[in-house]
């Protein structure tokens, strides 16, 4: 997964947690290579949603207190944060479509 914001334990309340708007949260790894095909659509997504969403990213070989926070079992896994809280968690690589259907209904605008 390329862009995005890069989440960490440094950066994860603010980030998603304290967040105004919601955040979809892609889990993935560098040898996933479902993670590497549903990268470019999360890139499409961000671009697309811009200042309606956040799409960020977190790497669960480097962040494992991130990951044992989190209900993760396989990657990738997508979790769709409002307010600091989890509404809607997938795992597996989905099609665009099944991925905005996280969210579309939370959105303001």
């Amino acid at each position: 997964m390329s862009s995005g914001i890069n989440i960490t334990l440094d950066n994860f309340e603010t980030e998603v947690l304290m967040s105004p708007i919601p955040v979809l949260l892609g889990f993935w790894a560098s040898w996933c290579r479902p993670c590497k095909m549903l990268s470019s659509v999360l890139d499409e997504l961000a671009e697309e949603y811009a200042g309606r969403i956040k799409v960020a990213r977190v790497n669960v070989d480097e962040e494992n207190g991130i990951l044992n926070r989190h209900t993760v079992s396989s990657v990738p896994t997508l979790i769709v944060y409002k307010n600091g809280t989890i509404l809607h968690q997938k795992n597996g690589a989905m099609p665009k479509s099944q991925i905005e259907d996280l969210f579309k209904d939370i959105l303001c605008c």
